[in-house]
């Protein structure tokens, strides 16, 4: 998980991509961590893309580092109930905490995927799992 954490980091933003009925959504997103050995990733209770999720758990993830290296993180989202998982990622980036909070009445769901694939592919190359 280091190395998927350790792209995502230099690549800043990363793109989530999920089903809505039959139409590919796609946004991008930059809250994730690393912790208890797996990687985690931040959405809003209120959006469309955790409705998405929770309808269809499966979603990939593609980054791309300056390097020109890309990135393809595919499986399952598997939504995470001990709070400290939410927690730890506003404790990380305390500026979400304007937005996830009791007064506005948002939540921060986090997730981590299983069942998944990680590739790292070089613009020319041949991809290298990191899982």
């Amino acid at each position: 998980m280091s190395k998927i954490n350790d792209f995502l980091d230099e690549a800043k933003v990363f793109f989530l991509a999920t089903v809505d009925g039959d139409q590919p959504k796609l946004r991008p997103l930059g809250a994730h961590m690393e912790m208890d050995g797996r990687l985690f990733f931040g959405v809003g209770d209120f959006k469309a893309v955790y409705r998405q999720l929770v309808g269809n758990p499966k979603c990939e993830i593609a980054a791309a580092k300056p390097d020109g290296h890309w990135l393809r993180y595919t499986g399952e989202a598997v939504f995470e109930t001990d709070e400290k998982y939410a927690e730890a990622m506003l404790d990380m980036m305390p500026y979400l905490r304007d937005i996830y909070n009791e007064k506005t009445g948002n939540k921060m769901m986090v997730f981590h995927l299983e069942n998944a694939t990680a590739v790292d592919i070089a613009v020319m190359g041949v991809g290298e799992s990191l899982i």
